[in-house]
């Protein structure tokens, strides 16, 4: 133990100090006091030194002796079997699983006593050889004018925080009944295999439906109005007088959208022109401020991963969804009523 104060080891160096002041009748609290520690962490090196003798002076493992899998084998197969089953048929709003989702219906299906972690779910998972999947894709944006548009966006993002002012980022998507996204989820195999679709002539329903959305990232919510055929300059101008009522309790929304023909159209331009030229006049209503993005640079419009998110939500790998039910799983995702669609005026 005097070998141990000249110890560099500050475990052993410690033990040694608490057991020869112990040698030397010193109470607990008393070496507690001295050596900078509790009064029960002075008793467990005395309770080591009887069960171990000089052997407590070295620093064992930490880590736990034994281990407890949540999941036992008969639990493992249930929870594997749980796996090849979609959500939907278990009443959940997506097809795929996620671990939050997955400690929840265990739960349900009495295969845990407790809802158990995403991290305990995540090692559960893994030890049964199920890994998670995911894609990745780089791209950058070739507008010679990036860092500039993208200094503008952010300036317009922070003066949007002031009180009176709102933002929304705005942009259009078109949800396929056949084209599935790539998905990212729990699977046993080395990836998701999706199997193309083909429209039956029969069908009446379109193959895609159009929508134009905003999302208003800092509300967490997001407003949708589906579109007849497809988005052009004179529906746009229908979309901004419907969006300026729905957020006319801002005097100023700044709306942050791409460089889409619809949105630089003559026609949509002079529209705004004269809608901030009216609310100047008037007194009344919402003035918008447009922020234009740099060309090809998706990842600066916030709402661009709502519609991927959403697009893996809605599907069904296993048949083909009508169009009506399309629109209603996409309004339930994003928790907004179902509109009457937007359509061109017939002149």
């Amino acid at each position: 133990m005097e070998q141990g104060l000249r110890s560099r080891d500050g475990f052993k160096l410690r033990r040694s100090q608490i057991l020869l002041a112990s040698a030397q009748g010193q109470t607990p609290s008393q070496i507690a006091r001295h050596v900078g520690c509790t009064a029960q962490t002075v008793r467990n090196v005395i309770r080591a030194f009887e069960d171990q003798g000089l052997g407590c002076l070295v620093a064992q493992s930490s880590r736990p002796k034994t281990t407890q899998s949540t999941f036992d084998e008969a639990g493992r197969e249930q929870l594997r079997n749980l796996l090849r089953r979609s959500p939907r048929e278990l009443g959940q709003p997506h097809s795929l699983w996620s671990l939050p989702m997955l400690a929840a219906v265990a739960q349900a299906q009495g295969m845990t006593d407790k809802r158990v972690s995403g991290v305990t779910m995540h090692h559960t998972l893994k030890a049964m050889g199920i890994e998670w999947k995911r894609a990745k894709a780089h791209i950058t944006s070739p507008d010679p004018q990036y860092e500039l548009k993208k200094r503008q966006r952010d300036r317009l993002i922070e003066l949007a925080q002031q009180p009176g002012w709102g933002l929304g980022y705005l942009d259009e998507v078109w949800w396929s009944r056949f084209a599935l996204p790539t998905l990212q989820a729990w699977s046993e195999v080395e990836a998701l295999q999706l199997e193309s679709r083909t429209a039956n002539n029969a069908d009446p329903d379109p193959k895609a439906i159009a929508c134009y959305g905003v999302w208003f990232r800092a509300l967490g919510q997001m407003l949708l109005r589906f579109v007849d055929q497809r988005p052009i300059s004179e529906i746009t101008c229908s979309f901004l007088a419907w969006l300026c009522h729905q957020v006319r309790q801002f005097q100023v929304f700044v709306l942050v959208w791409d460089n889409a023909s619809w949105h630089n159209s003559k026609q949509v331009r002079q529209w705004i022109r004269d809608h901030n030229a009216q609310v100047k006049q008037s007194g009344q209503g919402v003035r918008l401020i447009i922020c234009r993005l740099p060309v090809k640079s998706p990842w600066l419009n916030a709402i661009e991963p709502k519609w991927m998110h959403g697009k893996r939500a809605i599907i069904d790998p296993g048949r083909t969804l009508s169009a009506q039910e399309l629109k209603t799983r996409i309004c339930t995702y994003f928790d907004c009523p179902l509109l009457e669609p937007l359509a061109k005026q017939v002149s």
